[in-house]
């Protein structure tokens, strides 16, 4: 029996063994494949790209006046009594953009 035995042992210690370096071969494999689906190329942050400027301000009426003529005329109106102080005020927030 004890020949059983230490043949038994034996085996188990191989066969640990073998399944240790299976493990570790197939871990590294894997490590190195997934470095290759890596991007090769990183795209720079985003401080890198230059800041688009913003838009530009709303352009006057279609009619050409310019603001201070609109704001004027919208002070005419609201002083003859045409605008509510209300709709005065939405008119100027509308015209100063």
């Amino acid at each position: 029996m004890p020949g059983l035995l230490r043949g038994m042992a034996r085996t188990a210690v191989v066969a640990g063994t073998a399944t240790a370096v299976s493990n570790r071969v197939s871990r590294r494999q894997s490590e190195r494949w997934a470095a290759q689906a890596q991007p090769q190329y990183e795209y720079p942050p985003e401080q890198a790209y230059p800041q688009q400027a913003p838009p530009p301000a709303a352009a006057p009426a279609s009619s050409g006046e310019s603001r201070i003529d609109q704001l004027k005329e919208l002070g005419e109106l609201k002083a003859q009594g045409i605008l509510t102080d209300q709709e005065f005020e939405a008119e100027k927030a509308r015209i100063l953009g």
